[in-house]
């Protein structure tokens, strides 16, 4: 990986971080990198692979100019840490966001306030916790400023951490937030729910919790591995009139797996919704 320019990385938290260490690891030259992280210890790790390091924004050179500012702070700090950003607004520079819930109009106030101020190109990603371990699923969202070089930059940077998608109607993002974002602790609650239920029937809980773990971790690679849809995948494992099919019958049952995740998936975009509208929690 090669970018022909700085990238400015406001934030090396859990995900900054991640992202970071994607890129460095697909070759990107530390010394293009500067973290703004007020935590040193965050960026620690880094800083001998030639990451630069600066504790806020108004440590930054007054000549810089960044070809993408990723920010990675947390969304309720982008109100304080975005305005002093505000003077790298220009064409050339393109803002990736992975802040839940921070629309594009939203970040373009905090970054031109004025509206004489030349608007941000500004382009929305939704990463998933699992970028950690290079399986990450990212959405994408350009705003018409966002040129198709700039575009393919913030692909390539976001699939670091692994697979990528853009959108083109910003208002996906709720139910992309519900699904993808949120997804990682619903799979979670699912060996939780799957080692429980192991117990119940009289296993001991060592043996119930990792046959539950490494059983969802085995299907999600075979699933990730194979072309077949995931309804055939789980037709092939169910034969007739076996335990599997017994089991299926309730979680496929009018009032099983299917309307309950419905519920959910609802219930978590109307969050995403009322986040973007500025109800905090």
């Amino acid at each position: 990986m090669a970018i022909e320019g700085p990238l400015l990385l406001l934030g090396c938290g859990k995900m900054g971080g991640a992202l970071l260490a994607g890129w460095l690891d697909q070759g990107l030259t530390g010394s293009a990198v500067t973290a703004i992280e007020p935590n040193a210890e965050a960026v620690s790790a880094f800083v001998p692979r030639g990451v630069r390091h600066l504790a806020s924004a108004a440590e930054l050179p007054g000549d810089v100019v960044p070809k993408v500012v990723l920010l990675a702070t947390k969304p309720q700090m982008m109100g304080e840490a975005l305005p002093p950003l505000a003077a790298l607004v220009r064409p050339e520079t393109v803002f990736l966001s992975i802040a839940a819930g921070k629309t594009v109009a939203g970040l373009t106030t905090l970054l031109a306030p004025g509206a004489e101020d030349p608007a941000p190109a500004l382009v929305r990603a939704m990463p998933n916790t699992p970028a950690a371990v290079g399986r990450g699923m990212s959405v994408l969202y350009a705003n018409r400023q966002v040129g198709p070089a700039q575009r393919a930059l913030c692909a390539e940077l976001m699939a670091a951490v692994g697979e990528t998608a853009w959108i083109e109607d910003e208002a996906l993002m709720d139910p992309v937030t519900a699904v993808s974002g949120g997804g990682p602790a619903y799979v979670f609650l699912l060996i939780e729910t799957l080692a429980k239920a192991g117990i119940e029937a009289g296993l001991p809980q060592d043996l119930a919790e990792r046959l539950a773990r490494v059983t969802v971790a085995g299907a999600g690679e075979l699933v990730r591995r194979s072309d077949l849809a995931p309804a055939t995948l789980r037709e092939n494992v169910t034969s007739p009139g076996g335990t599997t099919l017994e089991a299926l019958k309730v979680l496929m049952a009018e009032d099983g797996l299917q309307p309950l995740m419905t519920r959910a998936i609802a219930a978590a975009s109307r969050r995403s919704r009322a986040l973007a509208e500025g109800d905090e929690p």
